[in-house]
């Protein structure tokens, strides 16, 4: 069967909110083109593809990478990004969130978003008539993870068939880590302590995508007989924003899922080791894995700025 090549008109106006938003393809399709404009880059070659168009911010979480990187990126496509901060905006004065989106709409080409719930996100992309992309709900942290699997690439050559786990909080970098994978055909363990684990209608929701791809998803508490076949070992903190008050209780229900040398040295000889960042050295990973030959997590960082320029330049006319 003749696949149909895809082209920036399949992608123009579209929100990016979840991974399962998006067709194997179309996933496939931010990450050549990430890759073509990261190549260029580094050739110091400009591709101004958005000329002229302006991206706004809106920060309710704050962030180092996410806003650095998207505004790096709209500079080098061209355009401007404009940073609100959450005293930026009228929502907290009792601007319903339909008139910001349209508002909005009338002034910028496009919305980013890192906020808390995601149907506060859903809600802003109903309205919005230009592309809203999520920065980061508490569901899911779709641009971190398009850049790892940007990341598996480079590194791996190939996605499907690659056995990534997740060791932590089952929090939005595992349900996106699930989503992902299960779109592209990975095959994704999540490891968590018990009360911890992802949830259930968001793996329900990844399965569905798994019986296209062959991606086998699997949520466990047990530690150790998964990573030792895995590719790729993944950890976040263990509290993640908006549940700091729990840091202190969680240290002792998570420290038996650190990620430390000893555990490493289990695993495969060419098994990567990835972070979101930002990292607690000494809880969820040691410094000496994270700044180890195994290591990746700088890569993955700065592949945001790659795979989010690729997503602007799709989706912003």
């Amino acid at each position: 069967m003749m696949t149909v090549a895809l082209k920036k008109t399949d992608f123009i106006g579209r929100d990016f909110l979840t991974l399962g938003d998006y067709t194997k393809e179309e996933l496939h399709y931010f990450i050549d083109l990430a890759l073509a404009l990261k190549e260029k880059q580094k050739e110091n070659k400009t591709d101004h593809l958005l000329a002229g168009k302006t991206l706004a911010m809106i920060f309710e979480k704050p962030s180092t990478r996410t806003r650095v990187s998207f505004e790096v990126g709209m500079y080098h496509l061209g355009g401007r990004a404009l940073f609100l901060g959450k005293d930026d905006v009228q929502l907290t004065n009792g601007e319903t969130l339909a008139d910001t989106a349209q508002t909005l709409s009338r002034y910028v080409d496009g919305i980013m978003i890192r906020t808390f719930e995601h149907e506060y996100l859903i809600e802003l992309a109903r309205h919005a008539t230009v592309p809203v992309i999520n920065g980061l709900t508490d569901d899911f942290h779709p641009c971190q993870v398009l850049a790892d699997f940007l990341t598996i690439v480079e590194k791996k050559g190939s996605i499907a068939g690659q056995k990534l786990v997740y060791v932590g909080d089952g929090n939005n970098m595992a349900h996106s880590l699930l989503m992902g994978s299960a779109v592209l055909g990975a095959h994704c363990t999540i490891v968590s302590p018990k009360g911890y684990e992802v949830n259930d209608d968001i793996f329900q929701m990844a399965q569905k995508h798994a019986a296209k791809s062959g991606a086998q998803l699997v949520q466990t508490k047990d530690l150790f007989p998964a990573v030792e076949d895995a590719d790729i070992i993944y950890t976040d903190v263990w509290a993640s924003m908006g549940f700091e008050a729990e840091a202190e209780s969680r240290v002792e229900i998570f420290k038996p899922y650190q990620i430390n040398e000893s555990l490493m040295e289990q695993t495969k000889d060419d098994c990567l080791f990835f972070h979101c960042l930002p990292a607690q050295r000494g809880m969820e990973v040691t410094s000496e894995v994270l700044d180890g030959p195994k290591s990746v997590v700088f890569d993955q960082a700065e592949n945001r700025l790659h795979i989010q320029k690729a997503i602007m330049a799709s989706l912003i006319d």
